[in-house]
């Protein structure tokens, strides 16, 4: 990695600087059984394995790649690690509006018409697709992030724990499926407090993470986000690695979020191709792998419950997993580890101060 940098100045607004920098549980489980709707979801057996990350933060864990996350090494991420590989799992289902919503039938239902097949398409994801997610996760042996919505998570709340017992961390996602950048200030607060009181009702965790509806928020995110006690947020897909917006005086994370390897985005049903989907992750791999010798670089993957969850989506992941587990110096993190370690080793971060939001059209400060 190369040392200060001159400053880049784009747009008359945003200045780029980069400090110096050196160079359990047991194995696949049944846990659920149903009896006819979300709220008949029920918890089988204990699951926490003691080594397990906690609700309250990253801890050392049995099977990471990386023994010690918060352990400096002499790479850019933990113990030398040459890539971090974080994965996106979206709760949504449950969480949609009953009719209107978006799905994989091309012609729109009448207004206000419950949309039957397209709500099942949806409750797919908490049915199949999240269950089926988790054991792949167990069987790799990785923890991921877990954007949640309120109200999907009231109807499948033991599904929401399950997540947190194994492991994963639970992130805001929002009151419901919805936009909120349209939203006064204060009710676009609300709506995102609102989501942060029912993850922590439901699993005892508190996020300290936030994704938008497709990423957008209002001008005033940042701040908003840091009033309301978060330390990162996922919704700017601008860069390979993590880095630092000082809001206020404080610093405040964007942990990346991805368009490209994201499978609602770039890999929806339709015309749907496993191979090209498998090829495109492992050559994403191979080629930030590459550059992990010189810089910092974070492989970002964005699944959602009711699409990368079907079972030949989940036997891609397997085997893209299969490949990158193989190599000893990568580090799989939730992005809750990625901000703390971020903010822990500011000196090597790129720390981006911009203009207004209103005026760079990227977030930024909201005045």
């Amino acid at each position: 990695m190369q040392g200060i940098e001159n400053p880049v100045k784009k747009n008359g607004e945003e200045f780029i600087g980069r400090a110096p920098s050196s160079p359990e549980q047991s194995g696949r489980r049944s846990f659920l059984a149903r009896a006819g709707g979300a709220t008949g979801i029920l918890v089988a057996g204990a699951m926490l394995n003691t080594r397990m990350a906690s609700a309250d933060g990253p801890t050392a864990r049995a099977g990471s790649n990386v023994e010690n996350p918060m352990n400096s090494g002499k790479g850019f991420w933990p113990n030398g690690a040459r890539l971090a590989v974080s994965i996106s799992l979206m709760f949504e289902g449950g969480g949609q509006p009953i009719s209107g919503a978006g799905g994989p039938i091309p012609e729109p239902i009448d207004k206000g018409i419950p949309d039957l097949p397209t709500n099942a398409f949806f409750a797919y994801g908490y049915y199949e697709g999240i269950p089926r997610a988790l054991n792949l996760f167990d069987k790799h042996k990785i923890k991921v992030s877990s954007f949640m919505i309120g109200k999907a998570i009231e109807q499948a709340p033991e599904l929401a724990q399950e997540i947190v017992r194994r492991g994963h961390e639970a992130a805001a996602h929002g009151r419901i499926w919805s936009n909120s950048y349209n939203l006064p200030r204060d009710q676009e607060k609300r709506f995102i407090a609102d989501c942060v009181e029912t993850i922590h009702r439901i699993t005892g965790q508190q996020p300290i993470g936030w994704n938008a509806y497709w990423m957008r928020s209002s001008v005033h995110i940042l701040e908003t986000l840091q009033e309301l006690g978060f330390i990162y947020q996922i919704d700017e897909p601008s860069h390979d690695e993590p880095f630092i917006i000082p809001v206020k005086g404080k610093d405040f994370v964007t942990v990346p979020y991805t368009f490209h390897l994201n499978d609602i985005s770039s890999f929806p049903f339709e015309q749907y191709n496993p191979m090209a989907y498998e090829q495109a992750l492992k050559d994403e791999f191979d080629q930030l792998y590459e550059e992990g010798t010189s810089r910092r670089r974070l492989m970002l993957i964005g699944m959602h419950d009711r699409i990368n969850g079907h079972a030949n989506r989940i036997r891609v992941l397997d085997r893209f997993l299969t490949y990158a587990t193989s190599k000893g110096d990568v580090w799989f993190a939730r992005k809750d580890e990625i901000a703390k370690w971020v903010l822990a080793h500011r000196d090597s971060t790129p720390i981006i101060q911009r203009g207004p939001a209103s005026v760079t059209g990227l977030p930024g400060s909201s005045a």
